[in-house]
């Protein structure tokens, strides 16, 4: 049995803000409860949407919050050579081609085969890309076949991937990673055993699965934690206006969050003595989740 290791992974696309302070405690508490390692892994794939300054904020923050990584810090914009090797052995096995289909292309064949817009890719370019049009990406035949897999806060879970996702992105021509393979090469490269994480990545888990038995690597537990939600219902991210953390009261930010997590209310005077309590909260929480 390997020791657990688990890792929160954010993009330096701006500060923390309280849905990322909520997934970074539970991975956190997650860890902890369980005698293992933490990692911080900064996911910078996307140099366009990468805010100068938000890597080194974020971990500062993360700091003065009591959330330190055990390792040293990864930075995906770094590992690009490991994303080649493991994009080649795909290739290998047959799994890549060229798509020259563009965004809109493609919405427009979901909508007139069935009606719908943002759908599943129907595989226009998976006997071959048309004679003339440049590549824009590289996608990843799926299997037909369902994917089957326990989330620990949830019953069985499971997904078609050709019927409901399509074959999916895994390299753009520009040579930038998509997350889906990058994720999957980092988990297994750091020995990731479980992936505390929120709930909107649910439905990434079986592509991630059904990549990381095409790479031959181990496939993490998983935990997704209900998001945080703004007064409209919508998921709390910097493009729905959430406020950045409060780095001058971290106490308060990691009560809320606790709150959200089902701790209930941790009453603490430091930041030290919450995250005690909130160790032993957890531990009692994950006896009451059901076994997978």
């Amino acid at each position: 049995m390997h020791r657990y290791k688990g890792r929160f992974a954010p993009s330096p696309t701006g500060p923390l803000h309280a849905g990322s302070l909520a997934v970074a405690l539970a991975s956190w508490l997650d860890a902890r409860a369980a005698n293992g390692v933490w990692l911080i892994r900064i996911e910078d794939l996307d140099p366009p949407r990468t805010v100068p300054g938000a890597a080194r904020l974020i971990v500062e923050t993360l700091k003065r919050y009591g959330l330190e990584s055990d390792e040293p810090i990864v930075f995906q914009s770094t590992r690009s050579d490991h994303y080649q090797a493991a994009f080649a052995r795909l290739q290998g096995k047959g799994l890549i081609y060229g798509c020259a289909c563009s965004r809109k292309d493609v919405d427009n064949m979901i909508e007139a085969q069935s009606g719908r817009r943002f759908s599943v890719y129907p595989g226009t370019c998976a006997g071959g890309a048309p004679c003339g049009k440049p590549i824009r990406a590289y996608r990843v035949r799926v299997p037909e076949k369902e994917i089957f897999f326990f989330d620990r806060a949830a019953d069985g879970c499971a997904q078609h991937l050709q019927r409901d996702v399509g074959d999916f992105i895994v390299k753009r021509a520009d040579d930038l990673w998509a997350y889906q393979l990058a994720v999957v090469v980092d988990d297994a490269a750091q020995g990731i055993t479980d992936v505390v994480r929120g709930a909107d990545l649910l439905d990434n888990t079986p592509r991630q699965i059904f990549l990381q038995h095409a790479l031959e690597t181990s496939t993490p537990r998983y935990l997704h934690i209900p998001l945080v939600l703004n007064a409209k219902g919508e998921k709390l991210s910097k493009q729905t206006g959430a406020a950045p953390l409060d780095i001058a009261r971290p106490l308060l930010e990691l009560q809320r969050a606790a709150q959200h997590l089902g701790l209930g209310a941790i009453e603490a005077p430091s930041v030290e003595a919450f995250a005690k309590r909130a160790i032993e909260g957890w531990k009692a929480r994950e006896e009451r989740l059901p076994a997978a």
